[in-house]
């Protein structure tokens, strides 16, 4: 039951991430983000026509067209032939004035559907039409409003918003340049024409519906990694959790630059923190699929995608390469320096391809760039935040580790000399059986250093600390058994009282697996047979300690060092067959007894591990020259 919540909330967590990213990811090509005025300079790049489109004439241009359009409107009157006298145009006072406020100059006069221009000097008002006959005669042209709104509309519409096209990859401005009243008319058409897209777009479900499926498609790309290459992160949430984290931040970080900000500043943003810190904590080929994962995903909105794509796909490759063994501060600020230098001559290399001209080059990109190199150094105070958050462990906390001058290490040489150089021996042993099956060196020796501190809590019941009686030898087998078992609990109560990493500690629980004390089950065996009893009569779990057992290489090469080691010094003889005999008895009885059952070690592991321990223990162990005494001479 709990394992089935567990794995449903590790699909939950991809779920969640795949949700965010639908959720921000813009759906449809990004807004026009600069700030300019006319007089001023360009505070940004070289900005190029990406496609075909026209220049906008501006609201005074337009105005001043209407004008002049309007000057050439004519007004329509339709005659009342009935009122139709000496003929004489007439129109009411209230109508001539309204054509003297329009400006007219012309009418069209409509007789039996016929249209004829009459200028507005040839009308008249009543009072005119009588002092030019002498009679009284009533207005007869009556004005037709239909008519004429649609011919001022026609006119109207004759008029062209725009004047001009500019062509696809046509220079508009350049750093530093100063915005002319031409320039800037062309920089806000480029910005109308852009919006006009984004409402098209934001109106299309399809777009929606395509940026929904292709993100899915690369969460379930990055799941499927998981399950078929690291199916143990896949099924443990705490990584699971990690991974969602580490992505979302970025991505969520990119979508809220390329929304609100100006899209150019998506490349201040240290997308190489994701193959970084990822790399820390686990092996490149991760680090550089869950970077592809994230930026294949941010580049849905990025502008020029697939330079977007190249430069960071690069950059997270030399990131990645450049800390394949992280255990300084100091290789941070360095692959910094490389993430730089990438950046700026991939940057320079694709802009040549594409313009074929290096002057071309925004070399404000290349301040973005530094202080993307800045911001990759902060990885170091989130690789400790997630260390703390998730139980994760870097190389350099493991260099931290092995530090003797520390207070636990010191208490432990203190307490525990022997015990101390024993863990200092083992150590050295695992270390160089690491280096040669390419398992974790340096978690192989921080573990080896920290497996015994158990034994602190009472060194007195262990040999290699004894200076006298063996205090052991008072208790009965059982008792005596159980006293040494208990220094890997003791050992666990130590190392979590000190805020050791988890995989220190399994270290800690798994070095001698479940395997027996054999000292004093062998001798509790022969005392039964001697009494008469068989070896059923003896509880063999009473000798046995709890486990768990080794889960990976290097806790098993952790397990044979140790054993062989402290095996060493009961040899009577050392010699070069005794030793190897000693070690090959040592791991045969080991692995028949089933203690690397769940570790990933191949045979030809255990041969390379045999053959380092016998060629170490052959030179630690090798025999120094008698120095000769000076003789007296006797006169």
């Amino acid at each position: 039951m709990k394992k089935s919540i567990l794995t449903t909330l590790q699909v939950l967590s991809l779920a969640a991430l795949a949700a965010l990213a639908i959720y921000l990811a813009p759906k449809y090509s990004n807004p026009f983000k600069y700030h300019f005025e006319v007089g001023q300079p360009w505070a940004y790049g070289l900005v190029t026509a990406e496609s075909n489109f026209a220049i906008y004439k501006t609201n005074a241009q337009l105005e001043v067209e209407r004008q002049q359009v309007l000057r050439d409107y004519t007004p329509c009157y339709v005659v009342d032939t009935t009122a139709l006298q000496h003929n004489l145009y007439v129109l009411s006072l209230a109508e001539m004035e309204r054509l003297h406020q329009l400006g007219c100059t012309k009418v069209s006069v409509l007789n039996n559907r016929v249209a004829t221009q009459v200028a507005v000097t040839n009308l008249y008002t009543p009072k005119e039409a009588y002092e030019k006959t002498h009679r009284n005669i009533t207005p007869n042209l009556q004005y037709d409003s239909i008519t004429s709104e649609n011919l001022r509309q026609n006119l109207l519409s004759s008029i062209s918003l725009t004047h001009g096209m500019v062509q696809a990859g046509e220079k508009i401005i350049d750093t530093g340049e100063i915005v002319s009243e031409h320039t800037y008319q062309i920089l806000e058409s480029l910005r109308r024409t852009i919006e006009e897209q984004n409402i098209s777009h934001r109106q299309s479900l399809t777009s929606t519906i395509g940026v929904g499926f292709y993100i899915v498609v690369l969460i379930a790309l990055f799941g499927m990694y998981l399950y078929t290459y690291r199916r143990k992160l896949l099924f443990n949430l705490r990584h699971m959790l990690f991974f969602t984290i580490l992505m979302a931040l970025l991505i969520t970080t990119a979508f809220i630059v390329l929304r609100h900000v100006a899209a150019g500043y998506i490349y201040l943003i240290p997308f190489a923190w994701v193959p970084i810190i990822a790399r820390v904590f686990y092996d490149s080929r991760t680090a550089i699929f869950i970077h592809l994962i994230t930026i294949l995903i941010v580049s849905i909105a990025a502008p020029a995608p697939y330079v977007f794509i190249l430069l960071q796909v690069i950059t997270g490759i030399v990131a990645v390469i450049s800390l394949r063994d992280m255990t300084q501060r100091a290789q941070l600020a360095q692959t910094a320096l490389f993430v730089f230098l990438t950046y700026s001559i991939v940057y320079t290399a694709t802009t040549m391809l594409v313009t074929g001209d290096i002057m071309n080059v925004e070399y404000h990109y290349y301040i973005y760039f530094a202080i993307n190199a800045v911001l990759v150094i902060c990885a170091y105070g989130l690789i400790f935040l997630f260390e703390r958050t998730f139980g994760l462990v870097s190389n350099i906390t493991l260099v931290e580790l092995t530090n003797v001058n520390s207070n636990l290490m010191l208490e432990f040489a203190e307490k525990a000399p022997g015990t101390f150089q024993h863990s200092l021996q083992v150590s050295n042993l695992a270390t160089e059986a690491a280096k040669r099956i390419g398992a974790k060196v340096l978690l192989v020796r921080t573990g080896a250093l920290y497996h015994d501190i158990g034994k602190m809590a009472h060194p007195e019941y262990f040999i290699e600390n004894q200076t006298g009686v063996n205090p052991l030898q008072t208790m009965s087998y059982t008792e005596a058994a159980k006293v040494i078992i208990n220094h890997v609990e003791e050992g666990e109560r130590i190392a979590r009282r000190h805020h050791l990493p988890e995989l220190i500690v399994h270290f800690i629980r798994s070095h001698h697996g479940t395997s027996v004390t054999r000292y004093f089950y062998n001798t509790a065996v022969n005392a039964a047979k001697t009494e008469g009893k068989t070896v059923a009569d003896i509880n063999k779990s009473d000798y046995s300690y709890p486990g768990p057992k080794p889960s990976t290489k290097e806790a098993a090469i952790l397990m044979m060092a140790d054993a062989i080691e402290a095996r060493s010094r009961s040899l009577n003889e050392l010699t070069e067959q005794s030793i190897a005999e000693m070690v090959d008895q040592m791991i045969d009885t080991q692995v028949a007894d089933g203690q690397f059952s769940e570790t990933v070690l191949s045979f030809k592991d255990l041969e390379d591990i045999r053959a380092v321990f016998k060629q170490k223990l052959i030179e630690i162990n090798h025999h120094r020259i008698v120095y000769p005494t000076i003789e007296e001479t006797h006169k």
